[in-house]
């Protein structure tokens, strides 16, 4: 959440680049107006309390003399009443303030291109020779289920739509893919994490996902009367793990990572991506969160997304990365870098990994904070990305590792997690072949 002091202070121009965020400055004006009445109000409080303490001590005066203070005890109970009444409009105000700014997404920062969508994203550079074949390439899902290590209609019959089986070699792949993305965030300096998958509401605040994005996720009520969500990602409970506390300057930066499942009602995503690992409801990906000094933040930045960089150049796989526009961001985002893979079948770039600075937007929401040389607390800001989507990463290798023959090569930092297999292909695909394409024998 932004500071609607800052807001207030400098209205126009801060209106002026939330607009460019999707923001109504009606509301933002509304907004202010709230804040301001309910401001008035509060002082207005304090006057009558102060007021109140004054009788207090005159009926206290009166009744050691012996005197009737009745006129001031009357007094005192008509001070209570208005208070109470001017108390009630400030929570009314407060909710009115809250209902605006919980729905207003973070500024823009400076430099960030202003568009609509992703069409005024920028590209900033490119890595690698797109790869290219002598003969048609085909598309990730369709080698998958030929070789039987992708199972989208049993996905489908157990689950629904845009739900699979990773079988034999798929998992194997998958598992070597995630293991790989884990040691090199060691070797970066994360401190791996095994989150919570199951989180709060408060959580889900504290991160921007609630309750603007509510549609997007999965709930499941009554979990010991409580209502919960499955993670959309794990910076959900990574982020939040150093929420409502205050650290020490010297401890920052915070470098933590996790895999985790992640789940995604795909709300709106109709008709987009419906074969095939790019848009599933339940995927795996490694995360990267980063809790920052604000001086640091922009390069914390570079730097998480340079780690998210160096493991698609271990796999041997182009990309590009992109700075996106201020209409294509994430909510909570104040400056975000796509990194996009190779995929050869669409002869197109994909995202592979977001990787975003939200300044002091979630350390807002969520109280994350550290003490200052002057030892008073301050926001500290948080930084997230992906390291990478696992089901991307497993799709980009499928496409750009495919052989003529309907083979799979396995790029070389992947061989030691696969246990020495360099290729899979019809004969190794399913293991024992325990399972083929109709039924488990």
């Amino acid at each position: 959440m932004i500071d609607i002091k800052k807001l207030k202070s400098n209205f126009e121009d801060v209106a002026n680049n939330l607009e460019n965020r999707g923001a109504s400055k009606d509301d933002l004006k509304k907004a202010v107006d709230y804040y301001n009445e309910r401001t008035s109000l509060l002082a207005e409080i304090d006057a009558l309390k102060h007021q109140r303490n004054e009788v207090s001590n005159q009926i206290g005066v009166k009744k050691r003399n012996g005197e009737d203070a009745e006129d001031e005890i009357q007094e005192m109970r008509e001070l209570g009443t208005k208070i109470e009444d001017i108390d009630t409009k400030v929570r009314n105000l407060e909710a009115k303030e809250f209902d605006i700014m919980s729905g207003v997404p973070n500024l823009g920062a400076e430099g960030v291109p202003v568009g609509e969508d992703e069409d005024s994203n920028e590209e900033i550079h490119r890595n690698g020779k797109q790869t290219s074949f002598g003969f048609e390439p085909k598309a990730h899902y369709e080698l998958g289920e030929e070789l039987g290590i992708l199972d989208f209609e049993n996905g489908a019959r157990v689950a629904g739509s845009r739900f699979l089986y990773y079988v034999g070699m798929g998992a194997r792949l998958e598992r070597a893919v995630y293991n790989f993305m884990l040691d090199q965030q060691h070797e970066n300096g994360y401190v791996e994490m095994i989150p919570p998958y199951l989180v709060n509401d408060n959580a889900m605040y504290g991160t921007g996902q609630y309750p603007k994005f509510t549609e997007d996720t999965y709930r499941v009520d009554d979990i010991d009367d409580r209502r919960m969500t499955l993670i959309p990602t794990s910076e959900v409970p990574l982020t939040n793990y150093f929420g409502d506390n205050v650290w020490e300057k010297e401890k920052l930066p915070f470098k933590v990572t996790a895999l985790s499942p992640c789940f995604r009602s795909e709300a709106g995503s109709a008709g987009r991506d419906t074969r095939g690992l790019i848009r599933l409801h339940q995927f795996h990906k490694v995360e990267m969160v980063r809790i920052s000094k604000p001086e640091e933040s922009f390069e914390q930045l570079e730097e998480m997304t340079e780690n998210g960089e160096a493991m698609l150049e271990k796999l041997g796989l182009p990309y590009r990365r992109v700075v996106l526009s201020t209409g294509d961001m994430g909510f909570s985002a104040t400056k975000t870098y796509d990194i996009e893979v190779w995929m050869p079948n669409q002869d197109t770039y994909r995202e592979i990994s977001s990787c975003s600075n939200c300044y002091d937007f979630q350390a807002r929401r969520a109280k994350i904070r550290y003490r200052n040389d002057e030892g008073r607390t301050q926001l500290a800001h948080t930084l997230n990305g992906s390291g990478l989507a696992v089901g991307r990463t497993v799709a980009a290798i499928i496409e750009n590792y495919q052989t003529a023959d309907g083979s799979i090569a396995i790029p070389e930092a992947l061989v030691p997690y696969m246990s020495g297999v360099t290729q899979i292909n019809k004969e190794n695909a399913l293991g024992k072949k325990l399972i083929n394409h109709n039924h488990t024998i």
